[in-house]
């Protein structure tokens, strides 16, 4: 039969010119489509041999084999699958997404075959095309298991191809790729060299359960070298695994010199099936808050070929501190088989990963308190995220969370550790929030606590100004910021200290009324009330954020990143018993149009500022003002 000329269908020519110039974002991935449908190719024949021995004929091994020929600029990969007859070449190289692996796995599908099913990579003809981004023109000769004849099909990938009728020596297919010259700026490497395959099947198909062997035609009687381990580490039983061969793994897929600081073996079985080996890192990468830059977190493999490097989708961006390999027997991919469909699959996947992983660091937690400490601090911030933007296991991210408090300086605790330390009167989880644990432990705003003996948790990374601040519930128990809103400890604390903290603030705010308006009106620019306290003990005054205001901290980070917000205005609160106080309210029941009233305000102001480790808006005239003030007292 002479040869023939076909024109791609118009879908598929189109396809195939957007394919070549923007679908693929890594050149190199030609290989592991060609080695993916060869592999398929092989599986096919495994499967048809156990009702059609015949078609085994032959007892060589299956397997995969590539050669170059470096003058010639070819790459050929030669398979003994199961190969295609020319009806069939027709029909999957000349429509994209039609291939013999969709076509039989719609047979299994009607129950045609349903016994010792073959493990199918493809879902899509599209994969074979990508050959086209590295080469001129692309050579198949294909026999189709059970027959004698070959078939030729040849195309440049310009929008028409050829078949003839060809010789094979045994089934399977050959594929022969015209290369383009090596471009490292354009990302074409020279896969004529053995080196930059190797790296290539490495990388992507190293786990393939058959050889894929490289062939030097130039060496004599040379021994075929096999590229891909064949190895599939979460596929092997946990007891045949050693640590180091763990660690080795771990070190390979993430890039980190350290050891990871525990591992996460998991499966899922059922309608579907998937495998993963995850790792808890022992340190965090420098770009670990940086959202432009790429991380190496899961890897999705399908039927142990590398499918992406970085597959979001599995694990919330709280968890993207994980790494590890999720194989999964069947997920849908789109064309370019980089970026997953949304499915039910995908879904059980993920909700199965964050499950075992916060139970592992739950067990880690209970079990390993210094090693938790040692994870805590390296990605506590991160997990904290969960709090904030998700909703999927939010309360055992809650039963994770270490911080400081004032029981036991430098020791961390759990909420559940507070909460069950708490008085039982207690209704909320009491917090300060600041820049250092030292800084909040100096707080004014903690006075009365101290006193009353109530403890209270202290928070210091920026992540938690956002979370704690939205409506945060652990426990049924809400949580209050110390500076923040009205506070009442009557109803909690120890009894022996109730009197005096009552005697601290017994004077009634109706005592002061006007002393707190001529205040209030000397600092209108600053804070939107004056009120007497009862958190003050033993300073004269602090900065109260009001509350559902948005605080001290929260702003700036607001306005770090840009965020437009305008002013917002706190409450100054007058610790009544303290002698400065005593004598600001004398001074001005003897003249309330005393000038050094105001003056005395912006003191206290600045004062409640200072005392938070805040900044003032102009030092200078604070300065000066003291200045001035302490040249009159002398």
């Amino acid at each position: 039969m002479t040869a023939k000329s076909y024109e791609f269908q118009t879908e598929t020519k189109r396809l195939l010119e957007l394919m070549i110039n923007s679908l693929y974002s890594n050149k190199d991935i030609f290989v592991r489509e060609l080695v993916s449908n060869a592999s398929d190719a092989l599986d096919r024949r495994r499967f048809a041999a156990v009702t059609e021995p015949e078609l085994m004929e032959s007892a060589e091994e299956l397997a995969i084999r590539l050669e170059a020929d470096a003058d010639k600029r070819t790459l050929t990969i030669h398979d003994n699958g199961i190969g295609m007859s020319r009806d069939e070449v027709v029909k999957n190289l000349g429509t994209i997404a039609r291939s013999g692996t969709r076509e039989f796995t719609e047979l299994l599908a009607k129950g045609e075959a349903v016994e010792d099913t073959p493990e199918l990579i493809g879902q899509f003809g599209v994969g074979f095309y990508s050959s086209f981004l590295v080469a001129d023109e692309v050579t198949v000769v294909t026999r189709r298991a059970g027959e004698d004849t070959a078939t030729r099909w040849q195309s440049d990938g310009s929008g028409s191809y050829t078949i003839d009728d060809s010789e094979r020596d045994g089934a399977g297919t050959t594929i022969t790729l015209s290369l383009k010259p090596a471009d490292e700026d354009g990302g074409i490497a020279d896969y004529t060299n053995v080196g930059a395959v190797r790296d290539v099947v490495k990388r992507y198909s190293d786990f393939v359960s058959y050889p894929i062997q490289w062939l030097d035609p130039q060496a004599e009687d040379a021994e075929p070298q096999t590229l891909n381990s064949m190895k599939a580490i979460w596929a092997r039983s946990d007891s045949d695994v050693t640590d180091e061969e763990y660690t080795e793994f771990y070190k390979h897929i993430s890039h980190d010199w350290t050891e990871p600081l525990a591992r996460i073996r998991t499966s899922i079985e059922g309608t579907f099936e998937a495998r993963a080996l995850l790792f808890v890192p022992g340190r965090a990468p420098m770009d670990m808050f940086m959202p432009e830059m790429k991380q190496r977190g899961i890897q999705l493999y399908i039927k142990r070929v590398f499918i992406m490097d970085e597959c979001e989708e599995l694990l919330p961006r709280y968890l993207r501190f994980i790494k590890g390999v999720v194989d999964a027997e069947d997920l849908p991919l789109n064309v370019s088989r980089e970026i997953l469909q949304q499915n039910r699959q995908l879904k059980a996947i993920r909700k199965h990963l964050i499950k075992k992983t916060l139970d592992r660091l739950g067990t880690m937690l209970k079990d390993d308190l210094t090693t938790y400490k040692k994870f805590w601090a390296e990605f506590g911030s991160v997990v904290k995220e969960g709090l904030l933007f998700s909703q999927e296991r939010q309360e055992r991210v809650y039963d994770l969370v270490l911080c400081e408090s004032t029981r036991e300086s430098g020791e961390l605790t759990t909420l559940a550790d507070y909460v069950d330390r708490a008085d039982d009167k207690a209704e909320v989880i009491y917090f300060v929030t600041a820049r250092t644990a030292e800084a909040a432990r100096r707080s004014p705003h903690l006075e009365a606590f101290r006193d009353k003996g109530v403890e209270v948790l202290i928070f210091t990374d920026p992540v938690d100004e956002v979370w704690l601040q939205q409506s945060a519930e652990y426990k049924g128990k809400k949580f209050q910021s110390v500076g923040q809103g009205e506070i009442d400890l009557d109803a909690v604390g120890d009894d022996a200290k109730d009197s005096e903290s009552d005697d601290a603030a017994s004077d009634s705010p109706s005592e002061h009324t006007e002393l707190l308006m001529a205040l209030r009106a000397s600092l209108q620019e600053q804070v939107k009330a004056v009120r007497i306290s009862k958190r003050l003990t033993s300073s004269a005054v602090c900065l109260v954020t009001d509350a559902g205001d948005v605080t001290p901290e929260l702003e700036r980070l607001m306005r770090a990143n840009g965020q437009q917000i305008g002013q917002v205005k706190r409450i100054l609160e007058l610790n009544p018993k303290h002698p400065v106080v005593e004598k600001l309210a004398a001074k001005f029941l003897a003249s309330s149009a005393d000038p050094m009233i105001g003056e005395y305000a912006q003191l206290l102001y600045g004062q409640a500022v200072l005392a938070e480790g805040g900044e003032l808006d102009d030092p200078g005239a604070f300065a000066r003002l003291v200045a001035d003030l302490m040249v009159r007292a002398g």
